[in-house]
């Protein structure tokens, strides 16, 4: 079995690269893949950008050239949900575009409007999360092209369509996976609550997503380890 594990930003794929054993690097269509070993499983670990377009192509990639059964998708994310807090985590059981015209996309492969995280690797995630002590749902996580940093968009968005938090690529990623029949997961930890002042601390002030990397880091190692 061979795990894709992806992030959006250099800095939510770093720690995890930082673990890894007997590790080769490839560079192709402008993402670097660095292959090796973590926890005794075969792993291909990339940052593949920010926005949809660079997370489906980014899966593909992963699926087709370097051969990933599973995918896991890992970041941070705009809290959406009165039960979690800054810091928690949303294990995707459903995710979704807000952003998009559902109907039309469900006419394609693979003919859903919503995309539904692999049983066994939700699982997996939530046990690794109760194992680490971080506080995690099972929810829906809505993707959308636009940074969600005002309270204005996020009660659109939430009126829309209910999510437990906002990002930009999850749903891309599992609809690719789903075209190719690959089981994903999405993971989020909560890096601010998709306001003003989110806006405030990860644009203006570029603040730190150390923490918050270290307690994604924390579930995909305790989820390869278990698997």
């Amino acid at each position: 079995m061979t795990y894709g594990i992806m992030g959006a930003l250099p800095e939510e794929v770093e720690q995890i690269c930082a673990r890894l054993s007997d590790v080769t690097t490839d560079r192709y269509a402008g993402v670097e893949y660095f292959t090796g070993s973590l926890a005794g499983k075969k792993v291909v670990v990339c940052c593949g950008g920010m926005g949809k377009a660079n997370a489906a192509s980014t899966t593909q990639v992963l699926i087709t050239r370097y051969g990933a059964q599973a995918i896991i998708f890992a970041g941070i994310a705009g809290n959406m949900s009165p039960e979690i807090g800054i810091g928690d985590m949303v294990v995707g059981k459903t995710v979704f575009y807000h952003d998009a015209e559902l109907d039309m996309l469900a006419q394609s492969a693979p003919f859903e409007k919503e995309y539904q995280g692999d049983p066994a690797l939700v699982q997996a995630a939530m046990d690794a999360c109760a194992a680490a002590g971080i506080r995690a749902i099972a929810g829906r996580i809505a993707t959308g092209d636009r940074f969600v940093g005002d309270s204005a968009t996020k009660n659109v968005i939430a009126a829309a369509c209910h999510p437990d938090c906002v990002e930009m690529e999850g749903a891309a990623v599992s609809q690719v996976a789903g075209r190719n029949g690959v089981p994903c997961v999405i993971l989020r930890s909560m890096s601010d609550n998709a306001d003003e002042s989110g806006y405030e601390l990860l644009v203006v002030k570029k603040f730190t997503i150390e923490d918050f990397v270290t307690t994604v880091t924390q579930v995909v190692t305790g989820m390869i380890e278990a698997l």
